[in-house]
């Protein structure tokens, strides 16, 4: 396992908006209250056609309802941080969960937190989690994680292409992302490729040694409770997994007071427990 310690005398002082260079790649990001050195962090990994602005007034919402501060970033090849070289390699994933995100976690001055991931983000949340042995995140919350590769997944892929192509998704997403296309291919041509449905991250579940809170639509057209029965099978930690009706792939845009309530119960119970209230640093 790597050695995670933070790397506090490089540590960047975090403007409110701004962009960090991680590697060759600058990245957008947006913080919210308290800095990593005055509070807990919750740190916030978008979904595969997401972004730093994608995730609307939720950071904000988050860092009111739980005092701790919120970071979410784009990565490479998103909103308006650097574009990524296509096509995107099929373990992307794996590459973005153990390869940048620890860097950026150190340059943030990343102490302890949580890590919140949507779909993509989800999956890149608990790779890096089962995969890096860093200490410093204390939770996880899974918003509609893949662990697998299930037909509805792909079956709804196909069909985003489709929207995207002749149905006017290009240009909704146009306002999100500088590399519209990039972004968008970069994603989906991945997740058609036959190679991809061999795709599994689920041995990393197992060496998750924090609480896991999973959330996910009744209605989600992306995946089946078949990930949470797979997380249930091969964590060791406690998983917590909330069923959030009325809403499909996207509960914190469909059903925002329920998935906001679940996330920061599960946050202000686990940070604050034991290691000081919001606002102090262990």
């Amino acid at each position: 396992m790597a050695n995670m310690e933070p790397q506090l005398k490089d540590m960047t002082v975090l403007a409110p908006t701004g962009f960090l260079t991680i590697g060759a790649a600058e990245l957008e990001y947006r913080m919210i209250g308290p800095a990593p050195e005055h509070a807990p962090s919750i740190v916030m990994l978008h979904e595969g056609l997401g972004s730093a602005a994608l995730w609307g007034d939720f950071p904000d919402r988050l860092q009111a309802a739980t005092g701790f501060g919120v970071f979410c970033y784009s990565r490479a090849g998103y909103g308006a941080s650097t574009a990524a070289a296509l096509p995107r390699p099929l373990d992307y994933m794996q590459v973005e969960a153990l390869e940048v995100l620890p860097k950026l976690l150190d340059a943030i001055g990343f102490r302890r937190g949580i890590l919140l991931g949507h779909s993509d983000g989800a999956s890149i949340a608990a790779i890096h989690a089962g995969g890096s042995g860093d200490h410093r995140v204390r939770g996880l919350v899974l918003i509609a994680p893949h662990f697998v590769v299930e037909d509805v997944s792909v079956a709804s892929i196909a069909a985003t292409r489709q929207a995207y192509q002749s149905e006017g998704l290009r240009s909704k997403l146009g306002r999100w992302h500088r590399d519209v296309d990039g972004a968008f291919y970069g994603w989906n041509d991945a997740w058609l490729d036959p190679k991809f449905r061999a795709w599994d991250i689920s041995d990393y579940l197992a060496y998750i040694r924090v609480p896991v809170a999973i959330l996910q639509g009744a209605d989600d057209q992306y995946g089946t409770i078949r990930q949470i029965e797979i997380a249930r099978e091969e964590c060791y930690c406690p998983v917590d997994a909330t069923m959030i009706p009325r809403a499909g792939h996207s509960p914190h845009r469909e059903a925002p007071e329920a998935t906001l309530n679940a996330v920061a119960e599960f946050a202000r119970t686990l940070l604050s427990t034991h290691e000081g209230s919001p606002g102090r640093a262990s």
